[in-house]
């Protein structure tokens, strides 16, 4: 009897102590095979949807760029217009511009009741605004505003897919250490109870022995059951992260081991974020681009100059006729709109929503650096006592398996002291993908989360 619980003993020892964090490093060829940190954020920033999104974004504004950038060149225009009539106005003028009035045509019966005639007229047209009332300038002053908005939002959405796929990518690793723990435990639990049936057919142990094997190896198989489903779901969180079908084949390789990290003070951080987030600079292009939109509106209240030649050919037909040209120039002065007032309060009350926009922004960078701090310190400081509570544990059921050899206590404490062990490993494993986690939710909140080296060494 002695035997057999020195044995069981040392046998439970080997089989919780199976090291949940351990992985073997794989072979160079499987490394290369396998999906590292980095091959996945570069996978993601190819093919997340978001990014195909804020591409297209800044297409546009590209676009919008060069629109504004053309207003300022000539405008060239072709046309060509077909008149049929006996209008005495419209008769009159076209044989004018036909070179085809002659004496003829003086007279008062034709002058009240001409003919009706066709007119083909041609028309070659050149426009070049001189000074359009800053419309120009401004358009494109937005535009070049909205770019640069474009490119901020581009580099924070890029930051957002890094963190995602950062949280996807341990998620699958801690997923799996956990499937692990739990095919682990489960293997133990079944050896035990089986070794437990046998001593009670030879009748060495009570039933209630074998109901508290039962128990425990149940409950075990739960768990197992549990981190399967937990390594399904982490693998489609990842997959939808680098925008992949949520079944993709994925062969994630890494280590979830041991990181230290240093993170500045909540002052310094607030203020890299002021300084690196690029919301903060898309904001702030944003109240550019509308204090653009007030001069734009304020300069419709100045005239407008503009130049214009037209060469035309007016005849008979398509290929007859005389030619003729007009340069000239004009200016513009709206003495009365009263759509002008409006727009500029239009405009002024955007500028103000943009400000808003930015110190509603501000406050809650403040909060965001606040929460990742703090998520990050809570992370660290769990995974302290996650880890002394591993210890803890292991002596603990040291402790209870001596006691069991000498006959001082039942199984059923051998059984709840490995239990808490496999749950402590568990919660070591929690601790660590949190800490992970929670320092690059501290890069993502101060703006700096532009490479995962930290990450993947």
């Amino acid at each position: 009897m002695r035997r057999w619980r020195r044995g069981i003993g040392t046998s439970l020892l080997a089989w919780v102590i199976v090291t949940a964090f351990a992985q073997t490093s794989p072979a160079q060829g499987q490394a290369e095979e396998g999906l590292t940190l980095p091959r996945a954020v570069e996978i993601a920033l190819q093919r997340n949807p978001l990014v195909r999104a804020t591409a297209a974004g800044r297409e546009i504004a590209e676009a919008n760029v060069a629109e504004a950038r053309a207003a300022r060149f000539p405008v060239l225009q072709f046309s060509e217009t077909f008149s049929h009539g006996n209008n005495p106005v419209f008769v009159f003028g076209s044989l004018l511009e036909q070179a085809r009035f002659g004496p003829a045509n003086f007279d008062p019966r034709f002058l009240n009741h001409p003919p009706s005639l066709n007119v083909f007229r041609t028309t070659l047209t050149l426009r070049l605004p001189l000074f359009d009332r800053l419309q120009t300038e401004t358009r494109r002053a937005q535009a070049d505003a909205e770019a640069q908005r474009a490119d901020a939002q581009a580099a924070w959405i890029a930051q957002q897919i890094r963190f995602e796929v950062i949280r996807a990518y341990f998620g699958v690793l801690v997923a799996e250490a956990r499937k692990r723990v739990a095919d682990e435990a489960v293997r133990m639990a079944e050896a035990d109870l089986t070794r437990i049936r046998d001593m009670f057919e030879a009748g060495l142990v009570v039933v209630s022995d074998v109901l508290a094997a039962e128990v425990q190896a149940a409950e075990f198989r739960q768990q197992q059951i549990q981190a399967e489903g937990e390594v399904v779901i982490a693998r489609a969180a990842l997959n939808t992260a680098l925008g992949l079908p949520v079944d993709a084949s994925q062969r994630v390789v890494g280590h979830l081991s041991d990181r230290t990290f240093e993170v500045e003070a909540p002052e310094e951080l607030l203020r890299l974020a002021l300084q690196h987030r690029p919301d903060v600079a898309r904001a702030r292009w944003a109240i550019r681009a509308r204090e653009q939109g007030v001069r734009g509106a304020l300069g419709q209240f100045l005239p407008r100059l503009d130049l214009f030649a037209t060469l035309g050919a007016t005849g008979r037909g398509l290929r007859s006729g005389s030619a003729d040209y007009l340069i000239g120039a004009s200016l513009t002065f709206d003495l009365f709109d009263l759509g002008r007032t409006a727009r500029v309060r239009q405009a002024e009350a955007a500028l103000a929503l943009a400000e808003a926009e930015e110190e509603q922004l501000v406050n809650q960078i403040r909060l965001d650096v606040v929460r990742a701090f703090e998520h990050y310190r809570s992370a660290r400081e769990r995974l302290a006592v996650a880890a002394r509570a591993v210890q803890q544990a292991e002596e603990a059921l040291r402790i209870v398996q001596d006691r069991y050899q000498e006959g001082l206590t039942t199984i059923t404490e051998v059984l709840r002291a490995e239990t808490a062990l496999v749950r402590a490993r568990m919660n070591v494993l929690a601790a660590r993908y949190e800490y992970l986690v929670g320092y690059a939710g501290v890069l993502l909140a101060t703006g700096r989360l532009t490479d995962v080296r930290a990450f993947s060494s």
